[in-house]
């Protein structure tokens, strides 16, 4: 069964909404890891509009499964990440206006700075992966980069409205964690996931982790955070 990542990004954003001191994001991470959790997973935006840089330095200091820091290839947070060493780096691409992640990383066109934020990242030993789409080319780019891990953008096939579309998505998804795994490389999924579509992406033979933080915060606010990381991660398993 695939492990689980708690993303905390959405207890920041309630935090901020108030611009107070709760909840506090490494609080929710240790109620995360005691429901089960395997890793927790934070995104250190180049705005900060919910993560600071005292949250991720808390959570290295305080948290015992894996601390996956997504980032941009920023040099100011590659500076941060080098410094903070989270056992796993996951680039990102990133827009000030966007609300969310809107895709995975154009790995090809940006495959220079890529690479050598990759290298920066594993002299420190931080295992590093690339967030990107269910595409061959992305795929054999991120090979290409030297990393050993990526994570598929699972958002069209969570977004999609018709069935048509759905499957269509999923069976991308399906194929490029096959190629993939044919290439060495370790594949986890993520983004738009939740309690309705979520189990399907974990069947996907090959995937080893989801990543999955909205959904679970917002099912926490009717129902409490163990509870709602406990049965995302029953789920999924």
């Amino acid at each position: 069964m695939p492990r689980l990542g708690v993303n905390i990004d959405h207890i920041a954003t309630l935090r901020e909404a108030r611009k107070g001191s709760e909840p506090e994001p490494v609080f929710a991470a240790l109620i995360c890891e005691a429901a089960g959790a395997d890793s927790i997973v934070v995104h250190l935006r180049e705005d900060r509009r919910h993560i600071k840089e005292k949250d991720v330095y808390l959570l290295r200091e305080l948290i015992r499964t894996r601390l996956n820091l997504e980032m941009s290839i920023a040099g100011d947070i590659v500076d941060i990440a080098v410094d903070l060493r989270p056992d796993q780096a996951t680039l990102v691409p990133e827009k000030r206006q966007e609300l969310t992640t809107e895709g995975g990383l154009d790995v090809a066109a940006d495959f220079k700075k890529i690479s050598a934020v990759r290298e920066k990242l594993e002299k420190k030993d931080i295992t590093v992966s690339l967030f990107i789409g269910p595409d061959k080319k992305q795929i054999d780019a991120s090979k290409k980069s030297g990393v050993k891990m990526i994570e598929l953008h699972t958002g069209r096939y969570a977004d999609a409205g018709k069935r048509r579309e759905r499957e269509r998505y999923f069976r991308q998804l399906v194929e490029a964690a096959a190629y993939a795994g044919r290439q060495g490389l370790t594949v986890n999924a993520g983004h738009g996931l939740n309690y309705f579509n979520a189990d399907r992406v974990a069947k996907i033979k090959g995937i080893e982790e989801l990543n999955i933080g909205y959904s679970i915060v917002c099912r926490a606010a009717l129902v409490g955070l163990e509870r709602a990381v406990r049965e995302m991660k029953a789920l999924i398993s």
